[in-house]
C-alpha cells in the first residue's frame, strides 16, 4: 500500500470537508417579517502616510430578494461618524414589489458622514420573507468597494 499517497488523499479530503461549510456556503437563511439593519458607509477614506482623505460617492442599494411578496421600507436614516443623524431619506414608507430594488445616493462632495458613516434601514412585511440585501457601494477616483448590512438584534 502506498501510504504517502493515502495520507495526501486523506488530508485533501479533510480539507474539502472543512471548507464545505465555511467559505463556500451561505449562511442559514431565515425568513423574517422585518428588521432594522446597520449598513456601513464611507463618505471618504484615508490614504497614504499623511492620511489624506479620498472622497467617495456612496450608493445605498436595497434589493427585495423575495419572489412572491413585497416588502415595505419604513425608514432610511443616514448617520455620521459620531452617530448623529444627518438625513432621513424617506419621508414616508414605500413598498418594494417582489425583486424590486431602490437606491439612495450620498454625493461625492458630501463629506459630512465621514469615514464611519452608516445607514439604519428598517423594513417590514406582512408575510415571512427572505430578508432584502442591503449594501453600500462606495466609488471614488482612487478606489471602489462594497459593504453589506448587518441585521440588528431587537431588544427582548
Amino acid at each position: 500500500m502506498n501510504y504517502p499517497n493515502l495520507l495526501i488523499g486523506l488530508l485533501l479530503g479533510g480539507l474539502v470537508l472543512c471548507t464545505a461549510n465555511t467559505a463556500f456556503s451561505q449562511e442559514k437563511l431565515t425568513r423574517s417579517r422585518g428588521q432594522k439593519v446597520y449598513v456601513p458607509a464611507y463618505s471618504h477614506i484615508y490614504t497614504g502616510n499623511r492620511q489624506t482623505h479620498s472622497l467617495l460617492t456612496v450608493t445605498l442599494s436595497i434589493r427585495n430578494t423575495e419572489m412572491d411578496h413585497g416588502i415595505e421600507i419604513v425608514s432610511v436614516d443616514y448617520y455620521d461618524t459620531k452617530g448623529m443623524l444627518l438625513k432621513n431619506y424617506l419621508p414616508a414608507p414605500i413598498s418594494l414589489r417582489p425583486l424590486e430594488s431602490i437606491r439612495y445616493v450620498v454625493d461625492y462632495d458630501d463629506t459630512a458622514g465621514g469615514s464611519g458613516a452608516n445607514f439604519i434601514v428598517e423594513w417590514k412585511s406582512e408575510n415571512p420573507v427572505n430578508p432584502p440585501i442591503l449594501e453600500t457601494i462606495m466609488i471614488g477616483s482612487r478606489s471602489s468597494f462594497t459593504s453589506r448590512g448587518q441585521a440588528l438584534i431587537p431588544l427582548p
